[in-house]
């Protein structure tokens, strides 16, 4: 019987990009993520707000950053991102 050693590739993960909205938790942000959908009936484009909770290791960001999540396993009850890179600070 022999063992045969297989890489596996993990698959990729979701990455979205979204504005702080709170950063008054410890190495927690809220972050909303806006998409525009095409609503089914009436073809017009709507605006959809989804809030995630992402992990913040160093408590960088702040309010008003725009900032790149990436999917993560989970971290607490609501925490299953985590935050890749601030791409733009607040002014």
């Amino acid at each position: 019987m022999t063992v045969e050693t297989t890489t596996e590739e993990r698959n990729s993960r979701k990455i979205r990009e979204g504005l702080v909205v709170s950063n008054k938790m410890n190495q927690t942000v809220v972050i909303a993520v806006i998409e525009r959908v095409r609503h089914a009936k009436y073809d017009k484009f709507v605006l959809r707000t989804k809030k995630l909770y992402a992990h913040d290791a160093a408590n960088d960001a702040n309010v008003g950053d725009r900032v790149r999540v990436m999917e993560t396993r989970p971290m607490s009850k609501l925490k299953r991102w985590r935050i890749v890179e601030i791409l733009e600070r607040a002014k």
